[in-house]
């Protein structure tokens, strides 16, 4: 038969282990030994990737167990970028400066629709929207399979976005007097007899179709072309070949010019 005591012993030993356990358990709560996070990542790339945190890094560097890459560099890195185009030449570094807070803005990502069709969803998180606009950007894209050119990784909000793309134009032309030049006029030309001059890098943001036509009549055709003379609109009294009455938009950024002419059109500027 047991003895009371043994039964007692027991079950001290007991209520002390169990104290013991708790205030073991309290003790690291308190430390606050921090959960271990894991990265999402563009798992793509050939030789490098992006995580979620905004680091480049090669496939060597990545944490095997977080799938983040090293915290060394640069975070948010544009190398490789166009901040006026908001376009790369290579997808992580679109990625990783696509997610630097000041550039794409959370609320505003989260309205973007993933594909085009009406019933297509939003992009889930800031990541998923940069990952998303830098693999597949339509405006990068020429007759469906060839690129514009080599800075084809864009993420720029598009222009239809829940009116984000009207105020992100807005934003960018701050200060800019848009004006028309007379046919045959260049823009130079144009912004000296305003007493201003023309702002050659603001004209990558007036060579679209849905800027063009807010400022011009278009009569309803705007029209990719090639010429130092764009974004224009064609004349009135031009032959019938060049469309009268069209806006022009140049799919070669590099023609992009403020001394540019052209006897048919009148010029849209910027001016400051």
């Amino acid at each position: 038969m047991s003895k009371p005591w043994a039964k007692l012993s027991r079950s001290f030993l007991f209520f002390v282990i169990l104290q013991f356990s708790q205030t073991v358990s309290s003790a690291r709560k308190e430390i606050g030994f921090p959960d271990r996070r894991i990265c999402r990542n563009t798992v793509q790339g050939r030789y490098l990737l992006s995580d979620d945190n905004g680091y480049v890094c090669d496939a060597l560097s990545l944490d095997p167990l977080s799938r983040c890459c090293p915290e060394r560099g640069h975070q948010f890195s544009c190398q490789g970028c166009n901040l006026l185009s908001q376009c790369c030449n290579s997808y992580e570094f679109c990625v990783s400066c696509c997610l630097h807070p000041a550039r794409t803005q959370k609320e505003n990502a989260l309205k973007v629709k993933v594909a085009k069709p009406a019933t297509a969803g939003t992009y889930a998180s800031v990541f998923n929207f940069c990952a998303g606009r830098c693999r597949h950007h339509s405006e990068s894209v020429v007759h469906e399979n060839a690129y514009v050119s080599n800075f084809h990784h864009c993420f720029s909000l598009p222009s239809n976005s829940s009116g984000t793309g009207g105020m992100l134009v807005e934003a960018r032309l701050h200060g800019i007097n848009v004006i028309i030049g007379r046919q045959g006029e260049s823009c130079d030309v144009a912004c000296k007899s305003n007493g201003q001059s023309c702002v050659l890098n603001k004209l990558l943001v007036l060579n679209q179709c849905d800027i063009i036509q807010k400022y011009m009549g278009c009569k309803g055709t705007c029209m990719p072309s090639i010429g130092a003379d764009q974004p224009a609109e064609v004349a009135d009294d031009a032959p019938k070949h060049l469309n009268p009455g069209a806006c022009l938009y140049t799919q070669t950024e590099s023609l992009l010019s403020c001394d540019g002419s052209h006897r048919h059109t009148r010029r849209l500027c910027p001016c400051a």
